[in-house]
C-alpha cells in the first residue's frame, strides 16, 4: 500500500471518527447505541468492510459485566463467550465514543503484513473492532462507585482476535 492511499485512510478514519463522536453537541441526540456503533463501524468502513449491528442480547451481556465491574471499575475480562473490549477513564464525563477512539487509535501499533503488534503495543482492541467475522455488537457503560471512574466494555459475535489467523 503506498504511503498517500496509507495517509488517507487515517485521515478518513479520524475525519469519520471526529464527525461521528462530536456531529452532535447534545449527545442524547445521538441514541446510546450509536455513540458506540458509529465510530466502530467507521474504523470498519476505511477497509470497506460490512458494518456491525447493535445485538440487544449482546448489550445485556455487555451491562450484565459492567455492573459487576461498578464496585472497582477493575479492567478484568469476563472471560465469556464473545470477543471483549474494555475501557477505564477517571472522572465521570467518559462517552462511548472517546472509549471507541481509544481503541481504534491502535490501528498505528497493527502491523498487516506481519500480522502482529509493534513491540510493547497493544493492537487488539482494534483488531476486534475491524475483526471480518464479527457481525454484531452490544456495549454498557457504568459510573464506579466512590468517584473510581468509568468502565465501559463491547462485547463482539462472533469473536475475534484468533491467534494465526488475520483480522480481514
Amino acid at each position: 500500500m503506498s504511503h498517500c492511499v496509507k495517509l488517507f485512510g487515517s485521515l478518513a478514519l479520524l475525519l469519520l471518527l471526529t464527525t461521528s463522536s462530536n456531529a452532535f453537541p447534545n449527545r442524547k441526540r445521538q441514541s446510546f447505541a450509536n455513540q458506540f456503533l458509529a465510530p466502530q463501524n467507521a474504523a470498519r468502513s476505511v477497509l470497506r468492510m460490512r458494518p456491525m449491528v447493535w445485538d440487544a442480547k449482546l448489550a445485556h451481556y455487555a451491562q450484565w459485566y459492567a455492573n459487576q465491574r461498578r464496585y472497582d471499575c477493575a479492567l478484568k475480562h469476563s472471560n465469556g463467550p464473545y470477543g471483549e473490549n474494555i475501557f477505564w477513564g477517571s472522572g465521570t464525563g467518559w462517552t462511548p465514543a472517546e472509549a471507541v477512539v481509544a481503541w481504534t487509535s491502535e490501528r498505528k501499533w497493527y502491523n498487516y503484513g506481519s500480522n502482529s503488534c509493534a513491540q510493547g503495543q497493544q493492537c487488539g482492541h482494534y483488531t476486534q473492532i475491524v475483526w471480518s467475522s464479527t457481525r454484531r455488537v452490544g456495549c454498557a457503560r457504568v459510573t464506579c462507585t466512590g468517584g473510581k471512574g468509568v468502565f465501559m466494555t463491547c462485547n463482539y459475535d462472533p469473536p475475534g482476535n484468533y491467534v494465526g489467523e488475520r483480522p480481514w
